[in-house]
C-alpha cells in the first residue's frame, strides 16, 4: 500500500518502503504551511525557490535528484526528461525536469513547472503513466487548456492537478476551478492524503483533487 500526501504547490509526499518528496518549498516564502516531511528521495524539477527548498525536507542519507539520468534507488526507479519552464526553449524561465518514477509498481510522472506542449517523441519516450502530477495554474506553467492537451496525450489513469492558487498562496496563478470547469473525467476530492495500490487504479480516468 502506497500513500500520497499533498504539501501544497508542486510538493507531494509519496511513501511506500521509501518516502519520495517532489519539488519542496519552505512554506513561508509563498504563504502556505511548511511541508512537515523528510524524504529518502527528493526530486527537484528546477532551481526556483518555490520548488528547490531541499533543506526543508532533507535528512541524513537523503538522495537529492536534480538531473535527468536514469537510476534506481532502493525499490524506486527514476528517469528524468529534460523540458522547459516556458514556451521559448527556456529563454524566459530556464529548464525543467519531469520525473517518471515507479513505486509499488505504480508509474508516476511529476511534470514540475512544465511550460510548453510536449512533442510526440517525448510522449513516446515517457511511456505509460498511471498517475500524473500536472501544473495547471498558468502564468509560469501550463494553463488549464494546455494541461488538458498533455492529459489527452499521456492518458494517465489518475490526474492530480498542482501549482494553482490556494488560500494564502502569494503567487499570481489561476485557481483549480479553471481546470475543473473543463474536466471531462470524474472529479474525486480526496482530502490531504490517500492510500492506493496498483490493483485499485481506476479502469476509466479520474481527476483527484487534494486539499491542505
Amino acid at each position: 500500500m502506497l500513500q500520497i500526501r499533498w504539501h501544497g504547490h508542486a510538493c507531494f509526499e509519496i511513501t511506500d518502503t521509501q518516502t519520495i518528496v517532489t519539488d519542496p518549498h519552505d512554506g513561508k516564502s509563498i504563504g502556505i504551511p511548511t511541508p512537515m516531511v523528510h524524504g529518502d528521495i527528493i526530486l527537484v524539477s528546477h532551481d526556483h525557490y518555490d520548488h528547490n527548498s531541499v533543506k526543508t525536507v532533507e535528512k541524513d542519507q537523503s538522495k537529492i535528484i536534480t538531473e535527468p539520468r536514469k537510476r534506481t534507488i532502493g525499490m524506486t526507479t527514476i528517469k528524468g526528461f529534460s523540458t522547459f519552464h516556458d514556451e521559448d526553449g527556456g529563454e524566459k524561465r530556464g529548464e525543467n525536469i519531469m520525473y517518471h518514477f515507479i513505486s509499488d509498481d505504480i508509474q508516476f510522472l511529476h511534470a514540475g513547472d512544465l511550460g510548453h506542449v510536449l512533442d510526440e517523441k517525448t510522449i513516446d519516450a515517457i511511456g505509460p503513466v498511471d498517475i500524473l502530477f500536472v501544473p495547471i495554474g498558468g502564468t509560469y506553467t501550463l494553463d488549464a487548456k494546455h494541461a488538458w492537451d498533455l492529459i489527452t496525450k499521456l492518458k494517465p489513469k489518475i490526474t492530480i492537478p498542482m501549482h494553482y492558487k490556494i488560500e494564502g498562496l502569494s503567487l499570481p496563478i489561476a485557481p483549480v476551478d479553471d481546470f475543473l470547469d473543463v474536466a471531462t473525467f470524474p472529479v474525486i476530492k480526496v482530502g490531504n492524503e490517500i492510500d492506493i495500490e496498483k490493483s485499485e487504479l481506476p479502469k476509466d480516468p479520474e481527476i483527484w483533487v487534494f486539499t491542505l
